[in-house]
């Protein structure tokens, strides 16, 4: 349980970092590499500190009673916090945690699966329609998958494909390029490809709440990094905001898809945010995002993983064991 609370934590600071830094970086500059090192540093750093930084929990209590003036912070914590019986206790939870541990990870093993094998029955599916079961067809330069309502989004691990409902076939000229655009994007960046190696340390550690907060933050860059792109090539911000409105007006009757032209649930205000009214920041508010970034990386990095010292308990026992079994010498007259 300590180690699953100090991820946590350790991985929200270090989210919060890559906030701080989104704020202090330039507005064109690419997110996904930002939350790409918070990601890596947040799955690496725990286990790393796990064999080469540790504290035990348990033994600064038991100093701390011996020598109260050690930590008054310890000594202000509440009374199960500060009892090192208590976190020795925690330990007997460990299995109960663990059999939920494997019910979520199988859980999100199957979930993934079924997804696949539903993609990979539209694209067939779509492809016997169209009488091209070998190759996609072409629109605007684009190789797309026409299907009834799933889409517009970009699949594959492989080989990419764009899959475009049939009702984008009917938006104007210039809309359509704007989505053919974006997906072709995705697809160029190998961003499913990037997103599927993100979201697998989620099977290992669904617990870790921290890494789903970062790995929406990483989706979230990615669709707003292809956005940048798009109109740096097509232009007009404006109508490309619009065109996200209608499409998610068209779009809300089938399941999205990531990434997609309207991304994950929650993405479109922010993204058209940054599109058509970004916040200017002056060099003031950047210097001190980039100051308090610093800041808590340095908390991140010098916080020692907390353990419970099994060394203490065995060398106890060992103590009682000694005590109760040395015999008694009989007493000289």
């Amino acid at each position: 349980m300590l180690c699953i609370l100090y991820v946590n934590f350790v991985g929200t600071l270090l989210g919060i970092v890559g906030l701080l830094v989104e704020r202090a970086l330039p507005a064109a500059f690419p997110r996904r590499w930002l939350w790409l090192v918070v990601i890596a540093t947040s799955i690496t750093l725990p286990g790393y500190y796990r064999y080469h930084h540790t504290w035990a929990v348990d033994v600064a209590l038991k100093q701390q009673a011996v020598h109260p003036t050690l930590g008054n912070t310890i000594a202000t914590a509440p009374l199960a916090l500060s009892d090192p019986g208590w976190w020795a206790h925690t330990e007997s939870y460990d299995t109960s945690i663990n059999q939920m541990w494997h019910i979520a990870s199988a859980a999100l093993i199957i979930w993934g699966l079924v997804n696949l094998f539903w993609v990979l029955l539209v694209v067939t599916r779509a492809r016997r329609e169209q009488g091209k079961p070998g190759k996609p067809g072409i629109i605007d330069g684009v190789p797309v998958v026409v299907t009834d309502s799933i889409g517009p989004a970009t699949v594959g691990l492989l080989r990419s494909r764009v899959l475009v409902p049939r009702w984008v076939l009917t938006l104007p000229g210039l809309q359509r390029q704007y989505v053919l655009r974006h997906e072709e994007e995705h697809r160029r960046a190998h961003d499913p490809r990037l997103l599927f190696a993100m979201s697998l340390p989620l099977i290992l550690m669904p617990w870790n709440l921290a890494f789903w907060w970062q790995l929406w933050r990483l989706s979230l860059a990615v669709e707003t990094d292809c956005d940048n792109r798009v109109v740096a090539a097509l232009g007009d911000a404006a109508g490309y905001g619009e065109l996200l409105f209608k499409v998610a007006q068209a779009a809300n009757r089938g399941p999205r898809l990531q990434p997609a032209f309207l991304g994950g649930k929650g993405m479109l205000e922010r993204r058209l945010t940054k599109l058509m009214a970004p916040a200017p920041r002056q060099h003031f508010q950047r210097f001190l995002a980039a100051a308090a970034a610093c800041a808590l990386l340095v908390l991140a990095l010098s916080m020692p993983h907390p353990i419970v010292s099994t060394g203490s308990h065995a060398h106890g026992t060992m103590t009682s064991a000694a005590t109760t079994t040395t015999p008694t010498l009989p007493s000289q007259r």
